[in-house]
């Protein structure tokens, strides 16, 4: 392609998949299928990838996340980021009306104009845009030098990197405050707990951890958004009012709350925050008061600022969402993946209009530091998760006696003993049994890359659930079909073919039975090493942790959870039924001596004459090792479209590169 047709189909595609992230993000009537927008923006990455002197400086490939940064540069802002003086009571709203007005030399009974908008608990930042495009984000920091966050800034989608206007402004700065929405902010929390690392104590703690990554990788991962409030300084562009600001910059896709209101007068003001009030626990986001603004820059101009805050602006604080209780009881709560959490029964409290009778305490070692016992007088708190938190121990309050929990020895669904891995907090429950785990397991285990029983989808796994028809993922051999028949909508022909993909699944490779068995750590290619290096699950069952680790790529911790997964006695009995109904993992045998063995392959890239399992597959079957990681023995590293910092490495190292088609070429 010439650089003038490159030149105007990058404009092209760069405009279209705006577009598309609009419908998406914004507007949540997305027009194209997920595939199709990955295909345009691989289209798109691999013309810059050509063409690098024709990308665009606001092309949307740049909101992937970059190289990580070494640390991060001081930014003095061009204006104050100042702090606002808290109100708690209408009372303190009062006095501040009656001191706008004195200072401005105003009647008593005038009706001033002001913006109230929530205030958002997320992380106050500062974007520049010059000639439309932006420039640098920073952080808020001082208030007079923030960091310089402009890569982890550009992967939030709500950030325009080009302002959507024909006539930019020379120079825009402005405010706005980053949060994490309330529904990922709880599944990143879980997710972490999962893991066994300590979850963030609320969303906008979450949003900062996020914020300052030095990988923005990590950032844009994340699903960070942003409304914007202020402006800072500016050139080629007036504003009369802080509505007028608030009005124009969404038509430049800046987003602003749509909650943000003009109102006059005190009494409208008042009104205006006990709406919040009562709207705080149905929105989408945390919010710990609201802000109120004089809304003409005149009169803000007027008032001017105190040391540290302006006299124009306040923060009205919602009431604190605590309260204090007694710890009646604690007790122990097995998640879907196993992970035993402590949690507190309370005396029932009022916290901030709703009855909490239980809080969560994360984990053991959470505990431990807090030192809760039962019997505890404690603070708790609301504070973006569905589940409050215990804050702190009044130690004071403590009776006599109390004695500290201890980390339970068996699980309390099952029965069964816990496990407690190296360099992990989590303590879990490693039991095929256990009831608590059972819908996760089941659904793991007949997934299409572990036993893939075809139609054994998540309804039907639910109802045989809650018909009591399964225990364990061997009773799914046990099935007949006047059990599918139980089902709501089930024919014959569909029972039929459920017990067919039961029965062809007996003999799926061991690689794959090891991997639907959900041994914590053993993923697909750990499976694989494992099959390869102990030939039935007989052999894996019995093997030490000393014969673990000497498997490439086993490790002391994915060695601990393999030993402790076969030591459990009822996991045992479980493979020993699946045994008994027939289930004969098939075992993929190396060619020895082949052309590859001994050999390593690593593919990168967007593959598209075959996939990466098809890959491996071929070349494992000739005796080599599929790697995920490019080192110095690396024999072959096969390049994809759009092929990254492997195939970067690779030249560094001196890796032989091959394209698809000298890779199939080779395999012939």
């Amino acid at each position: 392609m010439e650089a003038q047709a490159a030149a105007q189909r990058i404009a092209l595609l760069s405009k279209e998949i705006e577009r598309h992230n609009r419908l998406y993000y914004e507007q949540d009537m997305p027009e194209i299928t997920d595939a199709e927008y990955d295909a345009l923006f691989r289209e798109l990455q691999g013309l810059e990838k050509e063409f690098p002197e024709l990308a665009l400086p606001d092309s949307p490939t740049g909101r992937v996340g970059g190289r990580a940064l070494a640390k991060f540069t001081q930014v003095r802002h061009s204006m104050p980021m100042l702090s606002l003086e808290n109100a708690f009571t209408e009372q303190d709203m009062i006095d501040f009306d009656d001191r706008v007005k004195r200072f401005l030399g105003l009647a008593a009974d005038t009706m001033i104009p002001y913006v109230c908008e929530p205030k958002m608990d997320g992380v106050a930042v500062e974007l520049v845009y010059r000639e439309g495009l932006l420039a640098i984000g920073s952080t808020r920091g001082d208030g007079v030098v923030g960091e310089d966050v402009t890569q982890n800034l550009r992967t939030i989608k709500d950030v325009p990197l080009r302002l959507e206007t024909q006539e930019p402004p020379e120079l825009l700065t402005v405010r706005g405050e980053v949060y994490l929405p309330l529904a990922p902010f709880r599944k990143f929390n879980s997710e972490r707990e999962e893991a066994g690392e300590p979850p963030f104590a609320n969303p906008r703690n979450a949003a900062a951890g996020s914020l300052r990554q030095l990988d923005s990788k990590i950032t844009a991962k994340r699903p960070l958004s942003i409304f914007c409030y202020a402006p800072g300084e500016l050139g080629g562009v007036e504003f009369t009012a802080q509505s007028h600001f608030l009005e124009t910059i969404p038509t430049w896709r800046l987003p602003v709350n749509p909650l943000t209101r003009v109102v006059h007068g005190i009494q409208e003001m008042l009104a205006y925050y006990q709406e919040m009030m009562e709207k705080r626990d149905d929105l989408p986001y945390e919010i710990d008061g609201v802000v109120v603004k004089v809304d003409s820059f005149r009169m803000q101009r007027e008032l001017g600022e105190k040391s540290r805050s302006p006299r124009w602006a306040i923060a009205w604080k919602f009431p604190p969402r605590q309260a204090t209780t007694v710890v009646e009881k604690i007790f122990h709560s097995v998640g879907r993946t196993g992970v035993i959490t402590p949690v507190a029964f309370l005396k029932p409290v009022n916290v901030s209009g709703v009855m909490v009778s239980r809080a969560t305490l994360h984990n053991w070692e959470e505990l431990e530091r807090k030192d809760i016992r039962e019997g505890d007088t404690v603070i708790v708190e609301r504070a973006g998760d569905v589940i409050p938190a215990v804050v702190q121990v009044i130690l004071d309050q403590r009776p006599e006696g109390a004695v500290q929990p201890q980390v339970p020895e068996h699980c309390p669904a099952c029965g069964g003993e816990v496990v407690r891995l190296p360099e992990e907090v989590a303590v879990r429950c490693v039991s095929l049994n256990c009831p608590a785990q059972l819908l996760e397991r089941v659904k793991h285990f007949a997934s299409r890359r572990a036993m893939d029983i075809d139609g054994l989808g998540d309804k039907f796994i639910e109802q045989l659930l809650s018909l009591k028809l399964i225990q364990n993922v061997a009773d799914i051999y046990s099935l007949k079909e006047e059990d599918f028949m139980q089902f709501e909508r089930m024919g014959k022909k569909l029972a039929e073919n459920l017990l067919n993909a039961i029965e062809s699944s007996k003999e799926r490779d061991l690689s794959r039975l090891i991997f639907a068995l959900g041994i914590r750590h053993v993923g697909e290619h750990t499976a694989k090493l494992l099959a390869s290096a102990f030939g039935s699950i007989e052999n894996l069952a019995k093997a030490s942790e000393e014969e673990l680790v000497s498997v490439r790529e086993v490790g002391p911790q994915v060695a601990t959870s393999i030993a402790d997964f076969f030591r459990n006695e009822e996991n045992l009995k479980v493979l020993e039924r699946l045994k008994e109904a027939g289930v004969s993992p098939k075992v993929e045998e190396k060619r020895i001596g082949g052309r590859f063995t001994g050999k390593t392959f690593v593919f990168t890239g967007a593959l598209e004459k075959f996939t990466r399992d098809e890959a491996k597959k071929m070349v494992e079957q000739e005796g080599a090792h599929a790697a995920g990681s490019v080192s110095k023995k690396t024999d072959y590293v096969v390049a994809g479209a759009d092929a990254g910092s492997k195939l970067e490495k690779a030249r560094q190292l001196g890796v032989r590169v091959l394209s698809e088609d000298e890779f199939l070429e080779l395999m012939q």
